[in-house]
């Protein structure tokens, strides 16, 4: 599975031959200067939940490339209003099968507002099933003892998770969080891109590796193959 790392919390996997884009971050955030929105092109776009860090590029990107939003209720709702005529709205507990695979909505540990002060509803993450491979999106989130229903739904072959600290769960938490959801192969996210949640790479992945796990660590602009 193609995966592209845009910053922060957004990222993008190809599936299916669709383009699926997360939590799109990116004209404001500096360490992702060099990206540039006007490229991007998704068939959907999957947002966690509803804090400017997450959603800030979404109503671009789905115009511009006629997207559907999928997240939850309030947040579909609300980008509708914007003009975002394609969206599906989903909660917590619930999933549906997309052409590109199925997506499962499960509990996340956080806050969620949009930008405009309108409430966000609960944040969430996802669960993303397909012919290629199978993932967790935790989005951001504390370490929760529900993530250990995650191995109930899925086998995984790859997580994505915040090891940040601060706003979300940081390493320790994270490792902890892998074991839950019985997965080994971590991708970080929701990292440096703050004075509050810059991390020790090396530090960072050697906690992973003492657990047995692999932390990737991708680089703002490269795709990988995972």
């Amino acid at each position: 599975m193609k995966f592209t790392f845009y910053g922060h919390a957004c990222f993008a996997v190809e599936i299916n031959g669709k383009n699926i884009l997360f939590d799109p971050f990116i004209t404001h955030n500096e360490l992702a200067k060099d990206i540039k929105v006007e490229d991007i092109r998704a068939d959907y776009i999957l947002l966690t939940h509803g804090h400017q860090d997450h959603v800030a590029d979404a109503a671009q990107i789905a115009k511009q490339s006629d997207a559907t939003i999928v997240s939850n209720f309030e947040i579909v709702s609300w980008f509708q209003q914007q003009g975002i005529e394609k969206g599906h709205p989903m909660n917590h507990g619930g999933s549906w099968q997309f052409d590109f695979g199925k997506v499962k909505y499960v509990n996340a540990v956080h806050s969620s507002v949009l930008p405009d002060g309108t409430y966000g509803g609960n944040p969430g993450g996802f669960i993303v099933y397909s012919d290629d491979k199978t993932f967790y999106n935790a989005g951001d989130t504390a370490l929760t003892l529900d993530m250990q229903l995650i191995p109930r739904f899925a086998k995984l072959d790859f997580a994505v998770l915040p090891i940040g600290d601060n706003f979300t769960m940081g390493v320790e938490d994270a490792v902890i969080a892998a074991d839950f959801i019985e997965c080994n192969k971590i991708v970080g996210m929701h990292y440096d891109t703050f004075g509050y949640i810059k991390i020790d790479h090396d530090a960072a992945r050697e906690a992973f590796n003492k657990a047995g796990k692999e932390l990737v660590l991708v680089n703002i602009g490269e795709t990988i193959d995972l």
